[in-house]
Parts: C-alpha cells; sequence; structure tokens
C-alpha cells in the first residue's frame, strides 16, 4: 500500500511515502492495519471509514494520464486551425527585418561566405535546440512563457524575463514598421521623392545621384566629385533624416513627435490590434499571406537584382570567403547573437504559440523545418540585397565596401537609392516596402501575441471573450502612446539604444537560464519523457549533449565574450552620453532583475524565511546516542492522511527519525486518506470520528505522555 503522510511543523507541510501490509482496504475496512514508517515506527488503523472506497493506484506521471489532462486543459484553450497555420506563424515570427538588413551585412563584415561556417555550426549547436527545447515545452503543458514555469516556480522571474523582452522588442519593431509603411504610402507617386535635390528639406550638402559618378582616370579633380567627400550627402540620406525622421543632432536633444509618424504609427498598431483581435484565431489566417507573401517580393527583387549591371559585383563580394576572419573570436560572438536574433528563442514567442498546438503535433519535424526556411531566408536575402548594391557601386564607381551599411541605413538610404535608380522606379519601391511591411508585420503579431496571452494565462479573467477583446485593444493603445517617444527628433536615438541593449546580452542570459533550469533542475529524463509522452519517441544522443553540456558551454562563453568585446553603442559614429550608456544598462538589465526579484519574493513567500531558520536549529533526533540516557522529547506532530500526491520527500525521514527509503515493498493504492483524520502528539492512541489510531514505537524509551 503507497500513500502520503503530511505532517504540517509550524505551518510548513512534508510529504512522505509510507507502506503496509493490506492489499485492498474497501475489503478490509473492519480489519487493523499496520503503517510501518520505518525505524521501528509504526501506525495501526483499527477501523477506516465506512463511507471510504479505495480506487486503483494511477500514476500521475504516466503518458496516458498526460494526455488526458492535457485533453482536458485543451478544452478551454484555442488550437490552430491546422499544422499549416503554426509552421507559417513561427515562419513569420522567425523571419523578420533582421534577415534583410542584419544579416547579410554581418555575412560581409565577417568573412563572406567564410562567416556561414559559423553560423551553421551556431544554428546546429545552439539555435536549433533551443528551438526545440522551446517548442516542446509550450506544446506539452499549453501554456504561455509565464505559467509554464510552473515546472520550476522558483524561476517563474525567467518567463517574465521573456515576456518583457518581447515587449521592449514589439515597442520599437512597429515604431520601425511606421518607417516602412511611410515609405510606402510615398512609393505611390511618379517620381519618387528621394530621387533628387532641390526639396524643402534638402541642404546645400546634397548633390543629385549622377554627380557622384567619377572617371578614376580624370586628369582635373575639380571635373567630378568623389564619393569619398563624406560632407556631400545623397537624396535618400537627407530625405531618411531630414524628411522622415527629422533627426537631432544628438539624445540630448529630443525634441517633439513628428506627426506623420504619429499617424503611421497609429496605423501600424491599428493593424495589430485588429489582426490580434481574437488571438490566433484571426492570426492563423493572415499569416498565410504575411508569410508567404515576402518570398514573392524577395523572388521578383532578386530577379531584377541579378539582371542589374554589376550585380555580379555584389554578390562575389557578399560571398567570396576569407577564412582568416574565422580566427576572430567576435565572428564567432556575431554568429551566435545572430542566431537568438534571427530565430526569436528565448523571448517566449514560441512557446505561447506552440502552447496552441495539440497535444501529438510534431514540433520536432516543425521546428528543423522553421529553423531552416529562416536561415536560408537570411542567405537568400542576402543575395538580393548584394545584387543591388554592386549595381549601386558600379554606378558611382566605387568599391562595394562604400556603399555597404546595416540596419536602418541599409533598408531606408542604400536600397531607396537603387530603386531610385531603376526604370519605373516606383513600381519597384512598392514592391520593395510592401515586402519589408509584410515581414516586419509577421514577426510583430506573434511578438505582441506572446504578451498578451502571457498575461491572459496568468489572469485567467482576461480570457473571457468580452475581457479579452477589451485587455486587447486597451493593450495596443497603451503600446502605441509607449511608441510615441521613438518618433520625436531625438526617437532615432532611443530606438537603436533600446534594440542595442535587448537584442543581445538579455537573450544569451535567459537562454543559459532555461537550458540549465531545464535540463539540470527540472531534469533532462523528466524532459525526455514528456517528449516521449507527445511523439512517441524520445530525444536521441544529439540533443541530449546539445541541451545537457553543449548548448549551456557555447551561451556561456559567447556572455563572456560580449563583456570582454563590449562597445558603447553609438549612431552615425556619434557616441551617446554617460547617461545615455547608463539607460541602456538599465534597460539590458531590467529583464534579468525580473528574475532575481521574482525568485526571492516566491522564496521569501514560500517560506524560505522559515526554512532557513529551521536549517540553523537542532533535528528532533539530537541528543545522546543512546536513547535511554538524557532527555529525549517527541516533538509536536500533526499526522493527516491526504489523498492525490505520491512521493518522497527525506525531510519527513529526518524528522522522525526514521529511514523511509527502506521500506518494504507493497501494492499501490491512492485514497487512503479520502476521510482525513488528524491525530495531535506521537505515540500515543486515540479515537476521532469513530475511526481509532495507535502509534506504536519499539524505541527502548517509555514516551512521555500524549493525548488526543
Amino acid at each position: 500500500m503507497k500513500g502520503n503522510v503530511a505532517i504540517p511543523v509550524d505551518d510548513s507541510e512534508t510529504d512522505a511515502m509510507f507502506s503496509a501490509e493490506a492489499l485492498d482496504v474497501s475489503d478490509r475496512q473492519n480489519e487493523p492495519m499496520k503503517l510501518d514508517i520505518g525505524d521501528g515506527m509504526t501506525i495501526t488503523v483499527t477501523e477506516v471509514d465506512p463511507s471510504f472506497k479505495s480506487e486503483p493506484y494511477a500514476d500521475n506521471n504516466s503518458p496516458e494520464s498526460i494526455g488526458s489532462s492535457q485533453e482536458s486543459n485543451n478544452e478551454e484553450r484555442a488550437e490552430w486551425g491546422g499544422k499549416l497555420e503554426f509552421i507559417l506563424t513561427c515562419v513569420g515570427y522567425a523571419v523578420g527585418l533582421g534577415n534583410v538588413w542584419r544579416f547579410p551585412y554581418l555575412c560581409y563584415r565577417n568573412g563572406g561566405g567564410a562567416f556561414l561556417i559559423p553560423y551553421t555550426l551556431m544554428l546546429a549547436l545552439v539555435g536549433l535546440p533551443l528551438f526545440y527545447m522551446e517548442l516542446s515545452l509550450g506544446q506539452y503543458a499549453s501554456l504561455g512563457p509565464i505559467a509554464i514555469w510552473k515546472l520550476s516556480p522558483l524561476f517563474k522571474g525567467l518567463g517574465y524575463a521573456m515576456v518583457i523582452v518581447s515587449l521592449l522588442i514589439g515597442l520599437y519593431y512597429n515604431v520601425v514598421i511606421s518607417h516602412v509603411l511611410y515609405y510606402l504610402f510615398k512609393s505611390f507617386t511618379d517620381v519618387l521623392p528621394w530621387e533628387s535635390c532641390g526639396n524643402s528639406w534638402n541642404t546645400n550638402s546634397c548633390l543629385p545621384f549622377d554627380h557622384y559618378v567619377a572617371s578614376p582616370n580624370a586628369s582635373d579633380s575639380n571635373s567630378s566629385i568623389s564619393a569619398h567627400q563624406v560632407s556631400y550627402k545623397t537624396p535618400t540620406e537627407e530625405y531618411y533624416r531630414r524628411n522622415v525622421l527629422n533627426q537631432s543632432e544628438s539624445i540630448d536633444d529630443f525634441g517633439t513627435v513628428e506627426w506623420h509618424l504619429v499617424i503611421c504609427l497609429f496605423v501600424a498598431w491599428l493593424v495589430v490590434g485588429l489582426v490580434l483581435l481574437k488571438g490566433i484565431q484571426s492570426l492563423g489566417k493572415v499569416v498565410y499571406f504575411t508569410a508567404i507573401f515576402p518570398y514573392v517580393m524577395l523572388t521578383v527583387l532578386f530577379v531584377r537584382g541579378v539582371t542589374l549591371p554589376g550585380a555580379s559585383k555584389g554578390v562575389l563580394y557578399y560571398l567570396k570567403p576569407d577564412f582568416e576572419r574565422l580566427l576572430d573570436p567576435r565572428v564567432w560572438s556575431d554568429a551566435a547573437t545572430q542566431i537568438f536574433y534571427s530565430l526569436s528563442a528565448c523571448s517566449g514567442g514560441l512557446i505561447a504559440m506552440s502552447s496552441y498546438n495539440k497535444f501529438n503535433n510534431n514540433c520536432y519535424r516543425d521546428a528543423l523545418i522553421v529553423c531552416c526556411i529562416n536561415c536560408g531566408t537570411s542567405v537568400f536575402a542576402g543575395l538580393v540585397i548584394f545584387s543591388v548594391l554592386g549595381f549601386i557601386a558600379t554606378e558611382k564607381d566605387v568599391d562595394v565596401s562604400k556603399v555597404v551599411d546595416d540596419g536602418p541605413g541599409l533598408a531606408f538610404i542604400v536600397y531607396p537609392e537603387a530603386l531610385a535608380r531603376m526604370p519605373v522606379a516606383p513600381m519597384w519601391s512598392v514592391f520593395f516596402f510592401i515586402m519589408m511591411a509584410t515581414l516586419g508585420f509577421g514577426s510583430q503579431f506573434s511578438i505582441v501575441e506572446c504578451v498578451f496571452s502571457s498575461v491572459s494565462d496568468e489572469f485567467p479573467i482576461l480570457k473571457v471573450s468580452r475581457n479579452n477583446i477589451i485587455f486587447r485593444i486597451v493593450g495596443c493603445i497603451v503600446f502605441f502612446l509607449l511608441g510615441l517617444p521613438m518618433i520625436c527628433r531625438g526617437g532615432i536615438w532611443m530606438l537603436n539604444l533600446v534594440d542595442y541593449s535587448v537584442g543581445g546580452f538579455p537573450l544569451l542570459v535567459v537562454g543559459f537560464m532555461e537550458l540549465l533550469i531545464i535540463t539540470r533542475i527540472y531534469g533532462y529524463n523528466e524532459f525526455s519523457e514528456n517528449i516521449h509522452a507527445m511523439l512517441g519517441i524520445r530525444p536521441n544522443k544529439y540533443w541530449e549533449i546539445c541541451w545537457k553540456w553543449v548548448s549551456p558551454f557555447v551561451v556561456f562563453v559567447t556572455v563572456i565574450m560580449n563583456i570582454v568585446f563590449f562597445k558603447e553603442p553609438d549612431l552615425d559614429n556619434v557616441t551617446y552620453p554617460r547617461w545615455a550608456v547608463s539607460l541602456g544598462w538599465l534597460i539590458a538589465m531590467f529583464p534579468v532583475a525580473a528574475i532575481v526579484i521574482l525568485g526571492l519574493h516566491y522564496f521569501c513567500y514560500s517560506g524560505g524565511v522559515q526554512v532557513l531558520k529551521d536549517s540553523v536549529k537542532p533535528l528532533p533526533t539530537w541528543g545522546p546516542a543512546d536513547k535511554t540516557k538524557g532527555e529525549y522529547p517527541f516533538m509536536k506532530y500533526d499526522v493527516t492522511f491526504a489523498a492525490g500526491d505520491v512521493g518522497y520527500n527525506p525531510a519527513f525521514a529526518r524528522l522522525m527519525g526514521s529511514n523511509i527509503s527502506t521500506s518494504t515493498n507493497s501494492t499501490d493504492v491512492t485514497n487512503i486518506g479520502a476521510s482525513v483524520k488528524t491525530v495531535n502528539r506521537i505515540p500515543g492512541n486515540g479515537s476521532i470520528g469513530g475511526s481509532t489510531y495507535i502509534f506504536s514505537s519499539n524505541r527502548s524509551r517509555e514516551p512521555s505522555e500524549s493525548k488526543v
């Protein structure tokens, strides 16, 4: 017989396993039963409540019980309309603006084609294991990134850290989308506004594109203007800096909001709100467009790009390997950081999206498909971008390195210049910025849904249909207001600072802790059993080695390298003031602080302070080795038979001065405590509610007075 004994001591409770010689309680309701709890201590039950009926023992950890429990949970939780919806949502979430403007530049800067070696290795050793782990976690428990940490409540702050990172990314990501929308609206014209100088926003430093075409053999240095003269600006650069952003000279000059961007930001949040109004039911339908259409546009732009003069020059510059660069540890650090940034791992979105899957969905297959598509898209986007950069370099008669840029500079300065040089420029501009908008929205929808679903899981009242709609509307309004500082004159400085602070260090710390908690605290074997319950197969040795050893080591080394090679943030080669650098560190540490603060709160709230106090007090067994000498008082215990939980806690053995782990084998049943009976002070005997409990001990010392 196997069940639970719960012993409250100073308002705390510990559980322990006990054994008995009875096989079926219901058949022996009037016969005495001995419960041997080890070390000579026995509990004899002489009568059982007639209303009690035993039930077969059910292993709560078996795949059958897990599946049935999961099915009951899913009755209250929405599910994807089909497997394709989930895959497309993950593709849209992982493939974003960073694939277009960040990866190609990193590839060029870190050895061209040689960069694909560390990038692929980091994908196999870190990116894919983390991606698979998060999909499995969310699908198994059908919970968002906060509630999922029921598996280890002390580290629930890790879920909050993920959601904080998603929120911060979502705030500035929609600001970037508002810039894209502004360019898109301005592309519906006969002549693109950034094609020439002479506009209200241009300065005397603006020079038309054709002034940059210089002959390298020109004898008269005044016959043309070299592209190396940094005092002059292209029309696209002045359009972006002076018209779209109206950018200030530094973050100290923050200025007021730019109203044309306020309208675009409002439209962006309006689109997000409408798509997410009904959660995944509406999101699952929209992703068919937002996840597929960018590939149509990328293909169209690729065909156009490779047919431009000088395209091969740019492609060769992009892919030409420089293997000496692989000796630089920063190249490997960039590869690992880019994997986190590109796959959107450790920010909670993958857990949130997979939580809407059916319990037996093949998340292993999904992880492989999405990761391969994401990395393939990055390489393909690089071909699209560099084919056009080769065209610009040929037009200017300069090296490709002189026209390469990353981040917003690539999307809003370099590429628009290439579009302006093409025949039928407005049409290509519309195509390009529609692609950028769909890429941005595809990621933004999942980022914001991660925040909404996480909060809803924590506060179930928000899941009620009407409450959920109001919550999502209010949330989008609040996020819109929080994004307003980033569309002021100095807003681009703030946007760049937030991006710099959130996109690296916090994600790496979250990833490192997530790996340790799942494999070391929750336990790899337990996690493997969870996957087996869903898929019918256990992870092979590759996943075990990566999750337990390789991935944590690589992430830890990457964190150290990011600290060693830390470079203060800058924008256009202008460094930030000290207060802004400090603000950046506060932003970076905000998610990490949530892990520590909430962990301490849970520890104290759950009696951790009392545990610390008790841990410095002598145990009940403290005293002379010969118990016939000296005083050996029995402590007061409340013994309660309780059904439901089955487990062994050595704390009970220590408290009782016994070794329960040596108890004899017995038949398993549950609900021994369907009718709860409590007895104070042991040893002793008494009768409560018609049932008599006799507590005895074979210790040589006679027990002190005991009363019930």
